[in-house]
Protein backbone atom coordinates (compact mmCIF):
# COMPACT_ATOMS: atom_id res chain seq x y z
CA UNK A 1 0.00 0.00 0.00
CA UNK A 2 1.01 3.51 -0.56
CA UNK A 3 -0.29 6.34 1.35
CA UNK A 4 0.53 10.19 0.54
CA UNK A 5 -0.86 13.13 3.48
CA UNK A 6 0.53 16.72 3.52
CA UNK A 7 2.95 17.26 6.17
CA UNK A 8 0.24 20.09 7.36
CA UNK A 9 -2.17 17.07 8.41
CA UNK A 10 0.27 16.75 11.26
CA UNK A 11 0.74 20.12 12.37
CA UNK A 12 3.36 20.77 14.64
CA UNK A 13 4.62 17.12 14.39
CA UNK A 14 7.81 16.52 12.72
CA UNK A 15 8.61 13.83 10.50
CA UNK A 16 10.74 12.11 13.77
CA UNK A 17 7.50 11.98 15.78
CA UNK A 18 5.44 10.42 12.90
CA UNK A 19 5.04 6.32 12.79
CA UNK A 20 3.51 3.08 11.46
CA UNK A 21 1.62 0.40 13.94
CA UNK A 22 5.57 -1.04 13.78
CA UNK A 23 8.27 1.19 14.57
CA UNK A 24 11.16 -0.54 13.36
CA UNK A 25 13.72 1.06 11.33
CA UNK A 26 12.54 -0.82 8.32
CA UNK A 27 9.32 0.73 8.46
CA UNK A 28 10.70 4.11 8.82
CA UNK A 29 8.70 7.07 7.09
CA UNK A 30 11.91 9.09 6.59
CA UNK A 31 12.71 6.94 3.86
CA UNK A 32 10.14 8.60 1.44
CA UNK A 33 8.77 11.64 2.19
CA UNK A 34 9.69 14.78 1.06
CA UNK A 35 9.12 18.41 2.40
CA UNK A 36 5.30 18.62 1.21
CA UNK A 37 3.94 14.56 1.52
CA UNK A 38 4.71 12.20 4.29
CA UNK A 39 4.77 8.93 2.06
CA UNK A 40 4.44 5.27 3.49
CA UNK A 41 5.07 2.76 1.37
CA UNK A 42 3.49 -0.23 3.47
CA UNK A 43 4.19 -4.34 2.67
CA UNK A 44 0.95 -6.22 2.90
CA UNK A 45 2.43 -8.52 5.08
CA UNK A 46 4.98 -6.36 7.38
CA UNK A 47 4.91 -2.96 9.21
CA UNK A 48 2.13 -3.99 11.62
CA UNK A 49 -0.60 -4.24 8.78
CA UNK A 50 -3.22 -6.56 10.14
CA UNK A 51 -5.85 -9.00 7.59
CA UNK A 52 -9.05 -9.18 8.15
CA UNK A 53 -11.97 -10.47 6.03
CA UNK A 54 -15.85 -10.45 5.74
CA UNK A 55 -17.26 -13.05 2.60
CA UNK A 56 -16.15 -10.90 0.25
CA UNK A 57 -12.61 -8.90 0.34
CA UNK A 58 -9.72 -9.47 1.87
CA UNK A 59 -8.59 -6.17 3.96
CA UNK A 60 -5.59 -4.70 5.17
CA UNK A 61 -5.32 -2.27 7.26
CA UNK A 62 -2.35 0.04 8.89
CA UNK A 63 -2.38 3.77 10.59
CA UNK A 64 0.08 6.26 10.65
CA UNK A 65 0.39 8.04 14.19
CA UNK A 66 2.35 10.53 16.64
CA UNK A 67 4.39 9.70 19.31
CA UNK A 68 6.73 12.03 21.57
CA UNK A 69 9.44 9.19 21.28
CA UNK A 70 9.58 6.61 18.60
CA UNK A 71 10.76 3.87 21.48
CA UNK A 72 7.48 4.34 22.83
CA UNK A 73 4.94 1.00 23.74
CA UNK A 74 2.04 3.11 25.70
CA UNK A 75 0.84 6.34 25.59
CA UNK A 76 -2.13 8.09 27.77
CA UNK A 77 -1.46 11.50 25.30
CA UNK A 78 -4.96 11.67 22.59
CA UNK A 79 -2.64 11.61 19.56
CA UNK A 80 -3.01 11.94 15.71
CA UNK A 81 -3.80 8.62 14.33
CA UNK A 82 -4.40 8.48 9.84
CA UNK A 83 -5.59 5.04 9.86
CA UNK A 84 -5.64 3.57 6.17
CA UNK A 85 -6.40 0.53 4.27
CA UNK A 86 -6.78 -1.12 1.44
CA UNK A 87 -9.37 -3.91 -0.09
CA UNK A 88 -9.06 -6.75 -2.41
CA UNK A 89 -12.04 -8.96 -3.80
CA UNK A 90 -11.77 -12.08 -3.16
CA UNK A 91 -13.45 -13.14 -6.58
CA UNK A 92 -12.00 -12.53 -10.11
CA UNK A 93 -11.05 -12.86 -13.15
CA UNK A 94 -7.69 -14.08 -15.01
CA UNK A 95 -6.51 -14.78 -18.01
CA UNK A 96 -3.23 -15.83 -19.56
CA UNK A 97 -2.15 -15.48 -23.32
CA UNK A 98 0.75 -16.61 -25.22
CA UNK A 99 1.28 -16.61 -28.77
CA UNK A 100 2.69 -20.01 -30.30
CA UNK A 101 4.15 -19.30 -33.27
CA UNK A 102 7.60 -18.03 -33.11
CA UNK A 103 8.64 -14.67 -34.88
CA UNK A 104 11.63 -14.55 -37.14
CA UNK A 105 14.75 -13.48 -34.99
CA UNK A 106 17.51 -10.63 -36.20
CA UNK A 107 20.66 -10.31 -35.39
CA UNK A 108 23.70 -8.28 -36.53
CA UNK A 109 27.51 -9.76 -36.44
CA UNK A 110 30.21 -6.97 -36.43
CA UNK A 111 31.93 -7.58 -40.04
CA UNK A 112 28.97 -9.14 -41.33
CA UNK A 113 26.21 -7.26 -41.07
CA UNK A 114 22.37 -8.18 -40.12
CA UNK A 115 21.00 -11.56 -40.90
CA UNK A 116 17.13 -12.88 -40.25
CA UNK A 117 16.92 -16.52 -39.80
CA UNK A 118 13.36 -17.98 -40.26
CA UNK A 119 12.16 -21.49 -39.00
CA UNK A 120 8.50 -22.88 -40.04
CA UNK A 121 6.89 -26.64 -40.23
CA UNK A 122 5.39 -27.74 -43.72
CA UNK A 123 2.65 -29.89 -44.60
CA UNK A 124 4.82 -32.00 -47.32
CA UNK A 125 8.24 -32.39 -48.38
CA UNK A 126 7.24 -30.07 -50.84
CA UNK A 127 8.50 -27.25 -48.81
CA UNK A 128 6.16 -24.78 -50.94
CA UNK A 129 3.63 -23.05 -48.27
CA UNK A 130 4.50 -23.10 -44.72
CA UNK A 131 1.66 -23.97 -42.03
CA UNK A 132 -0.26 -21.25 -41.17
CA UNK A 133 1.39 -19.38 -38.15
CA UNK A 134 -2.61 -19.21 -36.47
CA UNK A 135 -2.86 -23.17 -36.63
CA UNK A 136 -0.30 -23.48 -34.12
CA UNK A 137 0.44 -25.31 -31.65
CA UNK A 138 0.36 -27.95 -34.45
CA UNK A 139 -1.33 -31.58 -33.93
CA UNK A 140 0.60 -34.89 -34.84
CA UNK A 141 0.02 -38.60 -34.46
CA UNK A 142 2.93 -40.33 -33.36
CA UNK A 143 4.83 -41.47 -35.88
CA UNK A 144 3.82 -39.03 -38.79
CA UNK A 145 6.40 -37.18 -40.27
CA UNK A 146 7.37 -33.26 -39.40
CA UNK A 147 8.90 -31.30 -42.10
CA UNK A 148 10.82 -28.38 -41.38
CA UNK A 149 12.73 -25.46 -43.12
CA UNK A 150 15.12 -22.90 -41.45
CA UNK A 151 15.72 -20.10 -43.77
CA UNK A 152 18.51 -17.56 -43.60
CA UNK A 153 18.82 -13.96 -45.41
CA UNK A 154 21.58 -11.66 -44.92
CA UNK A 155 22.41 -8.52 -46.56
CA UNK A 156 25.65 -10.53 -47.92
CA UNK A 157 25.21 -12.71 -51.01
CA UNK A 158 28.40 -14.61 -50.17
CA UNK A 159 27.11 -16.21 -47.08
CA UNK A 160 26.04 -19.57 -46.43
CA UNK A 161 23.99 -21.74 -43.08
CA UNK A 162 25.30 -23.86 -41.12
CA UNK A 163 22.86 -26.15 -38.51
CA UNK A 164 25.36 -27.41 -35.98
CA UNK A 165 22.42 -28.76 -33.82
CA UNK A 166 18.53 -29.32 -33.67
CA UNK A 167 17.56 -30.94 -30.05
CA UNK A 168 13.37 -31.22 -28.74
CA UNK A 169 12.65 -30.40 -25.39
CA UNK A 170 9.00 -31.04 -23.82
CA UNK A 171 9.58 -27.15 -22.81
CA UNK A 172 10.12 -23.51 -24.05
CA UNK A 173 13.31 -23.70 -22.02
CA UNK A 174 16.03 -25.88 -23.86
CA UNK A 175 18.10 -25.77 -21.00
CA UNK A 176 15.61 -28.06 -19.31
CA UNK A 177 15.52 -31.98 -19.09
CA UNK A 178 14.78 -34.10 -20.78
CA UNK A 179 16.18 -33.27 -24.37
CA UNK A 180 16.50 -35.27 -27.31
CA UNK A 181 18.99 -34.89 -29.80
CA UNK A 182 17.98 -34.74 -33.12
CA UNK A 183 21.17 -33.32 -35.04
CA UNK A 184 24.69 -32.83 -33.40
CA UNK A 185 28.11 -31.82 -35.20
CA UNK A 186 25.17 -31.08 -38.34
CA UNK A 187 25.19 -34.48 -38.54
CA UNK A 188 21.53 -36.65 -38.02
CA UNK A 189 21.87 -38.56 -35.08
CA UNK A 190 17.69 -40.18 -34.81
CA UNK A 191 17.43 -42.72 -37.36
CA UNK A 192 14.49 -41.45 -38.78
CA UNK A 193 15.84 -37.79 -40.13
CA UNK A 194 15.65 -37.20 -43.66
CA UNK A 195 17.72 -34.19 -45.37
CA UNK A 196 15.90 -32.95 -48.09
CA UNK A 197 18.71 -29.95 -48.94
CA UNK A 198 20.83 -28.37 -47.57
CA UNK A 199 22.44 -25.57 -49.54
CA UNK A 200 23.17 -21.92 -48.62
CA UNK A 201 20.86 -20.30 -46.96
CA UNK A 202 18.12 -22.95 -46.76
CA UNK A 203 17.78 -26.42 -44.69
CA UNK A 204 15.25 -29.00 -45.20
CA UNK A 205 14.83 -31.90 -42.89
CA UNK A 206 11.98 -34.22 -41.79
CA UNK A 207 11.39 -36.82 -39.33
CA UNK A 208 9.04 -38.84 -37.23
CA UNK A 209 6.77 -37.33 -34.54
CA UNK A 210 7.52 -38.35 -31.00
CA UNK A 211 6.59 -37.51 -27.76
CA UNK A 212 8.33 -37.82 -24.45
CA UNK A 213 7.91 -40.55 -21.87
CA UNK A 214 5.83 -39.29 -19.18
CA UNK A 215 3.26 -36.68 -19.08
CA UNK A 216 4.56 -34.44 -21.50
CA UNK A 217 2.17 -34.14 -24.54
CA UNK A 218 4.16 -31.17 -26.40
CA UNK A 219 7.27 -30.57 -28.24
CA UNK A 220 9.36 -27.87 -28.97
CA UNK A 221 12.45 -27.83 -31.77
CA UNK A 222 15.39 -25.98 -31.37
CA UNK A 223 18.40 -25.57 -33.36
CA UNK A 224 21.65 -23.59 -33.25
CA UNK A 225 23.03 -21.79 -36.58
CA UNK A 226 25.75 -19.55 -37.86
CA UNK A 227 26.50 -18.04 -40.87
CA UNK A 228 29.89 -18.38 -42.43
CA UNK A 229 31.77 -16.80 -45.67
CA UNK A 230 30.46 -18.59 -48.94
CA UNK A 231 33.48 -20.84 -50.55
CA UNK A 232 36.33 -20.11 -47.32
CA UNK A 233 37.40 -23.78 -46.78
CA UNK A 234 37.79 -23.61 -43.13
CA UNK A 235 34.77 -22.10 -42.14
CA UNK A 236 32.02 -24.36 -40.18
CA UNK A 237 29.58 -24.21 -42.85
CA UNK A 238 31.99 -26.24 -45.33
CA UNK A 239 32.84 -29.04 -42.75
CA UNK A 240 29.15 -30.09 -42.46
CA UNK A 241 28.52 -33.05 -40.73
CA UNK A 242 32.35 -33.56 -38.64
CA UNK A 243 31.29 -35.59 -36.32
CA UNK A 244 29.35 -39.02 -37.40
CA UNK A 245 30.65 -42.75 -37.48
CA UNK A 246 30.11 -42.29 -42.01
CA UNK A 247 32.68 -39.52 -41.72
CA UNK A 248 35.58 -41.47 -41.21
CA UNK A 249 36.19 -40.20 -37.67
CA UNK A 250 36.21 -37.09 -35.57
CA UNK A 251 37.90 -34.18 -37.46
CA UNK A 252 39.58 -31.83 -35.58
CA UNK A 253 38.32 -27.83 -34.67
CA UNK A 254 39.08 -25.77 -37.58
CA UNK A 255 39.82 -22.42 -37.43
CA UNK A 256 37.59 -19.89 -37.79
CA UNK A 257 38.18 -16.52 -40.59
CA UNK A 258 34.71 -15.35 -41.27
CA UNK A 259 31.53 -16.86 -39.66
CA UNK A 260 29.02 -15.99 -36.84
CA UNK A 261 28.53 -16.30 -33.77
CA UNK A 262 25.99 -19.89 -33.11
CA UNK A 263 22.56 -18.64 -32.48
CA UNK A 264 19.69 -20.67 -31.09
CA UNK A 265 16.12 -19.92 -33.17
CA UNK A 266 13.53 -22.92 -32.33
CA UNK A 267 9.95 -23.64 -33.35
CA UNK A 268 6.60 -24.55 -32.04
CA UNK A 269 4.81 -26.24 -30.07
CA UNK A 270 3.95 -29.42 -31.75
CA UNK A 271 1.04 -31.48 -29.50
CA UNK A 272 1.21 -35.28 -29.53
CA UNK A 273 -1.82 -36.75 -29.79
CA UNK A 274 -1.89 -39.97 -27.38
CA UNK A 275 -3.04 -43.28 -28.86
CA UNK A 276 -6.96 -43.28 -27.47
CA UNK A 277 -7.15 -39.77 -28.70
CA UNK A 278 -6.16 -41.27 -32.30
CA UNK A 279 -7.51 -44.33 -32.30
CA UNK A 280 -10.75 -44.68 -31.22
CA UNK A 281 -12.28 -47.96 -29.72
CA UNK A 282 -14.69 -49.81 -31.99
CA UNK A 283 -18.05 -49.37 -31.40
CA UNK A 284 -20.59 -52.11 -32.75
CA UNK A 285 -24.15 -50.66 -33.64
CA UNK A 286 -26.45 -53.65 -32.71
CA UNK A 287 -29.93 -53.26 -34.26
CA UNK A 288 -32.42 -54.34 -31.27
CA UNK A 289 -34.94 -55.50 -33.90
CA UNK A 290 -32.33 -57.67 -35.23
CA UNK A 291 -31.90 -59.20 -31.86
CA UNK A 292 -35.75 -59.79 -30.91
CA UNK A 293 -35.60 -61.98 -34.04
CA UNK A 294 -32.65 -63.71 -33.31
CA UNK A 295 -33.97 -64.45 -29.82
CA UNK A 296 -37.57 -65.66 -31.17
CA UNK A 297 -35.97 -68.04 -34.05
CA UNK A 298 -33.43 -69.58 -30.79
CA UNK A 299 -36.84 -69.82 -28.76
CA UNK A 300 -38.97 -71.27 -31.47
CA UNK A 301 -36.09 -73.99 -32.42
CA UNK A 302 -36.06 -74.51 -28.68
CA UNK A 303 -39.77 -75.59 -28.63
CA UNK A 304 -39.53 -77.76 -31.63
CA UNK A 305 -36.92 -79.64 -30.26
CA UNK A 306 -38.51 -80.50 -27.38
CA UNK A 307 -41.78 -81.20 -29.10
CA UNK A 308 -39.63 -84.16 -31.00
CA UNK A 309 -38.12 -85.07 -28.24
CA UNK A 310 -41.44 -85.37 -26.35
CA UNK A 311 -43.49 -87.27 -29.36
CA UNK A 312 -39.86 -89.43 -29.46
CA UNK A 313 -40.24 -90.76 -25.68
CA UNK A 314 -44.44 -91.42 -26.31
CA UNK A 315 -43.62 -93.75 -29.43
CA UNK A 316 -41.14 -95.11 -27.47
CA UNK A 317 -43.65 -95.76 -24.38
CA UNK A 318 -46.50 -97.13 -26.77
CA UNK A 319 -44.39 -99.50 -28.27
CA UNK A 320 -43.14 -100.84 -25.01
CA UNK A 321 -46.56 -101.56 -24.40
CA UNK A 322 -47.91 -103.37 -27.59
CA UNK A 323 -45.12 -105.66 -27.02
CA UNK A 324 -46.07 -106.22 -23.33
CA UNK A 325 -50.00 -107.06 -24.51
CA UNK A 326 -48.40 -109.40 -27.15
Amino acid sequence: MRVEVKNSSFSGHRIDHLRLSDPSTACSLKRNSDSTYVIADVPLNACGTQMEEDNENLIFKNEITTVDNSRDLITRKHLVEVKFKCQYSKHGNVSLGFIAHRENITVWEKGLGTFTYQFEFYPDDKFRTKIDPSSYPLEYDVGSRIYMKIKASSQLSTTDLSVESCRAAPYNNPNNLPTYSIIEDGCAVDSTVQIHSSHQKQFKFSMEAFKFIGLHDQVYINCLVLMCEAGAPKERCSQRCINSPRSGGRLGKREAVTQTARHLISQGPLRLRRSAERTESPVVNVDLNLVFIAGCLLAAVGMICGVVVYKTRVSRLDLYELKEEV
